[in-house]
């Protein structure tokens, strides 16, 4: 056995009877409500049939917790078939106890621990010897709680009954002995001990004629439960698809929805940088309208390119070395440089062939700079 089982079997040692003597608290104050005659009705309280004899009667009493109530007196001597006409049927299947007087009985009261509570039967037997004047096989004997004496003590008290006069008592009751469940014993004030000092073998226990149909209305509840469990798990299975199935059906929508949104910040984000990128250089009408007015009369563009921030310009003019200067006065681009030599045309022109390139600048930069040239000329 492991250290961890070992532990688990001493709490659960410890738990268990704690947790008994709650629920069994639990149920008494439960039933504490009702009257003991309703408790008994239900089925709730013990009940039991009390056997006096005094003289030439036996008197018949209901006990029901600590109720007691004389419901008939039969002539003594008489045989239990007597009590068919005196009882109703109810009272004749309750368990039948015999009382006998307390000088009858030896009682001493003792202190135990309360670890022994579960075995207080066999316990006391090995104190019959030490408490009273007979051995343990010649006496009938039993143990009834008188409470907790704290630090973990039990007040018990031992009820023991010599056999002589259990086999006496046989002899005078006759077939009664038979019909009995219990031996109880009365106190000076005339309550019974509620103890039991009939032997074990010789004890009655009583069949309950409606056993079967209990048994079979248990079977009945039972199927029951099991049939409503079954329908409540087949509902709860038929919800649980449907929820799942719609759950499906708002995933494909959020889907296609955020399939939609997808596309539209792509286009979004596209229709963007194109700004970003336009708005990064001048615009080409803006570049051809600079270069009409910058170009000198007899010149000519054969190609203009724009490639990135690059324009690069091939062209026919009479005044081709003077293009840099003119065209670096330019707001729209910088670093206005001429590729290769100035080649001639060859005709009467008198025209040079030029490669000039040049840098284009931001828009905002133009923009600032032409907003500057604005001001200035608006500077009185």
């Amino acid at each position: 056995m492991t250290a961890w089982q070992q532990g688990f079997r001493q709490v659960t040692a410890q738990i268990a009877p704690r947790a008994g003597h709650f629920l069994h608290w639990w149920r008494s104050s439960l039933l504490a409500w009702l009257p003991e005659r309703w408790q008994w009705a239900l089925g709730w309280a013990p009940a039991r049939l009390l056997l006096l004899q005094q003289g030439d009667q036996l008197h018949l009493e209901r006990e029901i917790g600590t109720q007691r109530v004389r419901v008939a007196s039969l002539p003594w001597p008489c045989q239990p078939a007597a009590m068919a006409g005196a009882l109703p049927p109810r009272l004749q299947r309750l368990p039948r106890y015999w009382l006998f007087d307390g000088g009858q009985v030896l009682r001493r009261t003792l202190r135990v621990p309360a670890a022994a509570a579960g075995r207080l039967l066999d316990v006391m037997g090995f104190e019959i010897d030490r408490q009273t004047p007979f051995t343990a096989d010649q006496v009938t004997h039993d143990v009834r709680v008188l409470g907790d004496a704290g630090a973990g003590q039990l007040d018990v008290e031992l009820v023991v009954l010599p056999r002589v006069r259990l086999e006496q008592w046989q002899q005078a009751v006759g077939s009664w002995a038979d019909a009995l469940s219990g031996i109880d014993v009365r106190d000076p004030s005339g309550n019974p001990l509620k103890v039991n000092l009939l032997p074990m073998p010789l004890r009655r226990h009583a069949r309950n004629p409606q056993l079967r149909l209990e048994l079979l209305l248990a079977m009945a509840t039972l199927v029951m439960l099991l049939l409503a469990g079954n329908q409540l798990l087949h509902n709860r299975g038929q919800a649980a698809d449907e929820l799942r199935a719609e759950v499906e059906r708002t995933a494909r929508s959020a889907r296609g929805v955020a399939d939609e949104r997808a596309r539209l910040q792509a286009l979004v984000d596209g229709a963007r940088f194109l700004d970003g990128e336009r708005a990064k250089r001048p615009t080409m009408l803006a570049v051809w309208n600079e270069l009409s007015r910058k170009l000198p009369d007899g010149s000519f563009l054969e190609k203009i390119g724009v490639e990135n921030q690059q324009v690069q310009l091939i062209g026919l003019s009479r005044e081709a070395n003077q293009l840099v200067p003119l065209l670096q006065e330019s707001a729209l681009w910088q670093r206005v440089n001429l590729t290769g030599v100035l080649q001639a045309d060859g005709t009467a022109g008198g025209r040079d062939r030029f490669t000039l390139t040049a840098e284009l600048r931001p828009a905002a930069a133009v923009t600032n700079e032409g907003a500057a040239d604005a001001d200035a000329d608006h500077t009185p």
